[in-house]
């Protein structure tokens, strides 16, 4: 069996104006992975995917970092290297071909400065529904119900040429993006190393929910993305993290993907995966919150392996609503 585990900040402060985003410290960071170690073994890429037997005999962890943070090479990676855990960083190319801030990173910093409720009154759009609402408070549980709804209305309920317009002015009166972007993501250096060792996958080219997408911005996607990869380090990335990893921002494009030369495809599906065999593009992975030693602990600090559910979003792919 496999349980993926994912990551984003990791760092020594997380005080803010206001509070955006929830990571761990490099102590807590490593707890877990010493909590985790009780219950599996830890396992690459590279070995998960030419893995003898792709229905698992044993019982495995993956570790993974979504964005390509500074804070996660300098911080993080000291820890996994010490303990001997094998790891992969997932990078959104835009960030590092154009010098960029990614808009989600650029929403996080917003809020890191701007109280939610000014942010939503500044956004002029129609308020969810009641559904709508249940959905955002169930995907960014974590967060409060302010939070929670600015994210779902900036992350789900806007195009990505309306988060543009109302991100963008607001981002350049608070901060100079040229020089966010190199103090936020991996150097030049932290990227050909991390290739040199196979630590290294793609988050796609831009960040964007690529379910959400239609075909052909898919397709230049992925394709800008393997084109940095293809440039930079000279063969194409094997693993994708799809941005946001709700249902509908990866499910139903997986022939896109697989058509693009990847062979892992991670999502946000909060369950544990039994074998690659059915399908290695829709895998499923947990928040590390979600486990042992993590602020939600679905487990109850037990063997996750013992209670977790398996995944189910890959035998959906194929149905009419998914289908383009």
């Amino acid at each position: 069996m496999l349980i993926v585990a994912n990551y984003h900040y990791i760092r020594e402060d997380f005080s803010a104006p206001y509070p955006s985003i929830f990571g761990l410290t490099p102590q807590q960071f490593r707890s877990q992975l010493e909590q985790l170690s009780r219950f599996g073994n830890f396992i690459s890429q590279e070995d998960l995917l030419y893995h003898p037997k792709r229905a698992f005999d044993k019982n495995f962890f993956l570790i993974t970092f979504d964005d390509g943070l500074k804070e996660q090479y300098d911080l993080a990676q000291p820890v996994l290297e010490e303990m001997g855990i094998p790891h992969v960083f997932f990078i959104n190319t835009f960030n590092f071909s154009d010098n960029k801030v990614s808009l989600v990173h650029k929403i996080h910093l917003l809020r890191s400065q701007i109280p939610p409720l000014e942010l939503l009154q500044e956004l002029e759009v129609n308020p969810l529904s009641e559904i709508e609402e249940k959905a955002a408070l169930k995907h960014y549980n974590y967060d409060s119900k302010e939070n929670a709804l600015l994210k779902y209305l900036l992350n789900f309920k806007l195009s990505h040429e309306e988060q543009k317009n109302f991100v963008e002015p607001l981002f350049a009166e608070v901060f100079e993006e040229e020089k966010i972007a190199k103090e936020l993501y991996f150097t030049e250096e932290m990227l050909q190393e991390l290739h040199k060792k196979r630590a290294l996958g793609s988050h796609s080219h831009r960040h964007l929910p690529l379910g959400r997408l239609k075909a052909s911005e898919v397709k230049n996607e992925m394709h800008k993305t393997q084109d940095f990869f293809l440039k930079r380090f000279g063969k194409k990335a094997i693993s994708l993290s799809y941005p946001y990893g709700s249902r509908d921002s990866c499910v139903g494009i997986q022939k896109m993907v697989k058509e693009a030369g990847f062979e892992l495809g991670f999502s946000m599906e909060r369950a544990a995966n039994a074998s690659l065999e059915e399908d290695s593009l829709l895998l499923a992975r947990y928040d590390c919150n979600d486990l042992p030693g993590g602020k939600n602990d679905l487990f109850e600090n037990k063997n996750p392996f013992e209670k977790t559910a398996f995944r189910q979003w890959h035998t959906y792919e194929n149905s009419l609503t998914h289908k383009r």
